[in-house]
């Protein structure tokens, strides 16, 4: 990583909200409120419109991927399918997943529809969203998410996912590898069930 990337990498994570991680594993205690989740529209898989405010009524899971990535991004998505698995009828009624690519230049809505069916991903409530360069970073600015095209065409980015309630209000985020998919699962149900 350049100097450069290190510099921002470290900058993009202080301003991560610092209740990151807003309760402890297992523990009764509700989700912290971190504010209100900032708005996006951009466009999904299936070229049309998609916003934050679509999604109102909903609990909402947003991560951010790109479809050649070889790592993390993989890791991320299979775990999510799992959870979405896991979730059942739940998935797609109360609960939607939102993926932003963070290679707008060449995840087109047919490349991110490609990549949702190879991992099965169900778009009744799964949204792979892309948008142009600067609607992307406005979005990862936002989210306190850092991402750098390098000349070889891969992505250095940070891994967050930002769990939101149906009212719209950001209540965990979780950071690259302490993503746990069971904490995960059950958190998203217990804002589903907080209705």
């Amino acid at each position: 990583m350049s100097r450069r990337a290190a510099l921002l990498f470290a900058l993009a994570l202080m301003m991560v909200p610092a209740l990151m991680r807003g309760h402890e594993a297992g523990g009764d205690t509700q989700l912290p409120v971190i504010g209100p989740a900032p708005p996006f529209a951009l466009t999904s898989q299936d070229s049309k419109p998609v916003s934050l405010a679509d999604m109102r009524g909903k609990v909402v899971a947003v991560s951010f991927i790109y479809t050649g990535c070889p790592d993390i991004c993989p890791l991320l998505t299979q775990k999510m399918v799992d959870v979405q698995d896991a979730l059942g009828e739940k998935f797609g009624a109360k609960i939607a997943f939102v993926s932003i690519t963070l290679d707008p230049e060449h995840d087109t809505p047919e490349v991110l529809k490609d990549y949702a069916e190879f991992w099965g991903a169900k778009p009744d409530g799964w949204s792979f969203l892309t948008g142009s360069l600067e609607a992307v970073r406005e979005v990862t600015r936002r989210y306190g998410v850092f991402f750098s095209k390098k000349e070889d065409g891969s992505v250095e980015h940070s891994q967050l996912t930002t769990l939101m309630d149906a009212d719209g209000q950001m209540r965990v985020q979780y950071l690259g590898a302490r993503f746990d998919p069971e904490e995960f699962r059950r958190d998203l149900l217990s804002l589903v069930d907080k209705e």
